[in-house]
């Protein structure tokens, strides 16, 4: 077993400082392995030594041009610092060089909605749903963007997967329960989603008063 492999068993084991040592040990032992670097960044960004993680993330990148994983573990750390131009390059450039699975896509698309470029966002979230269509959260996002847009026929289907993949999520009944209310004429689909809403989280103040100010417009005949 190398240190690199000790390494991840010692993280897999919680313990994050043998599996520092470990890594460490596998750069002074093949320091033109991108790959102990890697993992180095990856723990490193565990104990929250940013500053540390974003060289050793560098290094490795530095060492192979091509490294997936090594551009994916940078944007991250660099979305975390909410410092999403940065980090969507960089999970572009993830996406590029052959990153598998939908996580840089959603990512990325989580970048451009920080921004509040949600039309950019929207091919990225397409993108996610498609390489993964159980991903509950991309699904629930991608809504959430489609409707922000007024997209609302695109929206209801994502929001309407997200439940059904999600059904105890107070968030993603609040959101079919408002695309309801706003967009179609089931209003008694969305009162059902909203009070679904609020009674699976008490604090969603926000589906209780919609709910109530669609319940009155129903009990008014409007």
């Amino acid at each position: 077993m190398n240190y690199n492999e000790i390494g991840i068993k010692k993280l897999q084991e919680g313990k994050m400082e043998e599996a520092l040592q470990a890594f460490g040990k596998a750069i002074d032992e093949n320091p033109e392995d991108a790959l102990g670097f890697i993992n180095f960044g990856h723990i490193l960004t565990e104990v929250n030594d940013i500053e540390s993680a974003e060289r050793a993330f560098q290094k490795a990148i530095t060492l192979d041009e091509t490294s997936a994983t090594a551009y994916y573990g940078l944007a991250n750390l660099y979305f975390n610092a909410e410092r999403f131009t940065e980090a969507a390059k960089i999970y572009e450039k993830a996406i590029h060089h052959g990153l598998e699975g939908g996580d840089a896509h959603l990512m990325l698309a989580r970048c451009f909605n920080r921004m509040d470029q949600h039309k950019l966002a929207l091919p990225y979230y397409q993108r996610a749903v498609e390489i993964n269509d159980n991903d509950e959260q991309a699904h629930l996002e991608f809504g959430i963007a489609l409707a922000t847009l007024e997209l609302f026929e695109l929206a209801q289907p994502q929001l309407e997967k997200a439940v059904e993949l999600m059904p105890e999520s107070s968030d993603g009944h609040y959101n079919l329960g408002v695309l309801y209310a706003v967009s179609t004429d089931r209003t008694e689909d969305a009162l059902h989603h909203l009070k679904k809403a609020y009674t699976l989280d008490e604090n969603n103040f926000m589906a209780r008063d919609v709910y109530n100010m669609v319940a009155s417009g129903l009990e008014n005949g409007q």
